[in-house]
């Protein structure tokens, strides 16, 4: 380890941010785990809360509010940060999808932080701490999705935890952009195959349109404007704009990144 410090967790008891504070503590590193009701107050909302959370603070991991300000809110703290560790959660998505969705990226490098950005696939996790894909398998054994054939290379969120915290606490990655990716691709169709096998359950994959996806999502009281914003990630996947496995895991770790099986093993076995 390059240097031991003290390392604050934004969305620490989020879905990335917990795992994120397990590998810190695997380390002997104990995070400030931060939430907007939490020991460690943090709201993106309250700027008051920023500057106390920062106090002794030597790194930061990042979960932007994902609102329509979180570029101006994260270039605002990453100011606030100064020469701070900056590592910042971002998106496979949002680096295949256009300049416009980079400028909370932007927001940190250009700032005067020691940065590093991460572009995850999405996460294997979804399938059972995603809504719209953990509750219709879960309750009606059925996944109805406008991806076609379309394949990711799924992430262990254990990974991305393991390599933000490398991140956060070794030298020799900042200014660095890591996609990090599982060990191959599937399909939507695919990957409810392996659950289905492992769980033992007869679960299945529905293609649909994005207009029969959007009408399920309204019917399951999403707003329309939500539903628009997830199925424009899905036709990311369709597309199969970022289906390609990297080696951001291994550039990180030395060692290869989980498979998709093991943790259908692990969560459904």
């Amino acid at each position: 380890m390059g240097f031991m410090s003290r390392v604050l967790v934004l969305g620490g008891t989020g879905k990335t941010g917990s795992r994120v504070a397990t590998a810190l503590r695997r380390r002997g590193v104990e995070p400030a785990v931060a939430s907007r009701r939490g020991p460690v107050r943090f709201d993106w909302a309250d700027r008051s809360t920023w500057r106390p959370a920062l106090h002794g603070v030597d790194a930061v991991y990042v979960v932007d509010s994902q609102g329509p300000d979180a570029p101006d809110e994260v270039r605002d703290f990453a100011d606030l940060a100064g020469s701070r560790r900056l590592v910042l959660l971002s998106s496979r998505t949002y680096g295949e999808m256009g300049a416009e969705r980079l400028a909370t990226e932007r927001a940190v490098t250009e700032s005067g932080a020691r940065w590093t950005i991460l572009r995850p696939t999405w996460f294997a996790q979804n399938f059972t701490e995603y809504e719209p894909l953990a509750s219709p398998l879960t309750e009606a054994g059925e996944l109805r999705l406008p991806t076609g054939d379309g394949r990711e290379a799924f992430i262990d969120l254990d990974d991305l935890g393991e390599v933000a915290t490398v991140a956060l606490t070794e030298d020799g990655h900042a200014e660095r952009t890591y996609v990090l990716s599982g060990p191959r691709s599937l399909s939507f169709a695919e990957a409810v195959d392996e659950v289905a096998r492992a769980s033992g359950r007869p679960l299945r994959f529905v293609a649909v349109s994005e207009d029969a996806y959007r009408a399920d999502l309204v019917a399951a009281g999403y707003p329309t404007a939500e539903a628009d914003e997830m199925i424009a990630v899905f036709r990311h996947i369709r597309l199969e704009r970022g289906w390609e496995p990297t080696d951001g895991v291994m550039q990180v770790l030395g060692r290869p990144p989980r498979d998709f099986a093991d943790y259908v093993a692990q969560s459904f076995g």
